[in-house]
């Protein structure tokens, strides 16, 4: 069974701190994920001026930008840590000044219908994921459509763009129908916060990628928006992820070794008391 891919998104919550940023990757790796993704975003490259002069608080995630110069130490502790590094471009030069470094782009949910940037990451010849919030069908396969042309055989991520997502609006039942439209491989981008809803998209409706947002200590800039996982709430569901993907087993049904010491302990049938009468034999208090 193919292990489940873990991306564990920082957006944000690294603070323009590049300690907070490299103990973030540290902590990643800690919790058993695959990799880890930043954001690379300029406001104004990012809204309208009409909607930043009037919108105060739009204006203030300037703070909240990654800046370029800490990708080589981002990476380097990636490698360090044997853990992939991903980012997100939200400008088209970013995606040039990315290309160095990620070991795959990740096209976030409210990029999906901008072509120009889709075809400079597939130009890259780079792996490239999508997200397909608040997208229909047609939205996804038009996107994957353009990923294709240009050589780039994408993978994809079901996602609900609600910051949280309620538990019954995940609509789970769309990584299969997804897939079976576009033929990619799917996951689940995950704001819900939910155990259940992860055990869910991967065991019932085969999700082979769980992205998630992460933040280190309730501090981040995006955690009270509700759909931040802290370190030691994810990693148990990551475990127990793991830990299941070892339980198939070969399906013959033969005595493992954990039981063998009991099998003499059953019935005897010739007389139907435990154990069996060769073990009475030989059987003292110890």
């Amino acid at each position: 069974m193919k292990q489940t891919y873990f991306i564990a998104e920082i957006s944000s919550n690294h603070s323009r701190d590049i300690d907070r940023a490299i103990e973030f990757i540290d902590t990643v790796s800690k919790i058993g994920c695959d990799a880890v993704k930043f954001q690379l975003f300029k406001i104004d490259r990012l809204f309208s001026p009409e909607i930043l002069e009037n919108s105060k608080k739009l204006r203030d995630r300037k703070k909240w930008e990654l800046p370029v110069e800490f990708l080589p130490k981002l990476l380097q502790r990636c490698k360090e840590k044997n853990i992939q590094f991903s980012c997100t471009p939200f400008y088209l030069d970013a995606v040039k000044e990315l290309e160095s470094y990620v070991d795959f782009y990740k096209i976030a949910s409210y990029e999906l219908l901008w072509n120009d940037l889709l075809v400079a990451c597939a130009a890259t010849k780079k792996p490239v994921i999508i997200s397909t919030g608040m997208a229909d069908l047609d939205e996804i396969k038009h996107a994957v459509e353009v990923l294709r042309k240009n050589g780039c055989e994408p993978k994809v991520l079901h996602c609900t763009s609600a910051y949280p997502t309620p538990y019954n609006e995940a609509n789970l039942s769309a990584i299969d129908t997804i897939r079976k439209i576009t033929k990619c491989e799917m996951g689940w981008s995950d704001h819900t916060v939910n155990a259940g809803v992860i055990h869910r998209a991967i065991h019932k409706w085969d999700a082979k990628i769980i992205e998630f947002h992460l933040d280190l200590d309730g501090k981040g800039e995006e955690f009270d928006s509700g759909h931040c996982w802290l370190p030691n709430e994810i990693e148990e569901v990551i475990k127990q992820i793991r830990e299941a993907g070892e339980t198939d087993g070969d399906g013959v049904k033969e005595p493992v070794p954990s039981e063998l010491s009991d099998r003499q302990w059953r019935r005897d049938p010739s007389d139907g008391l435990r154990p069996f009468k060769s073990t009475r034999k030989t059987f003292s208090v110890k």
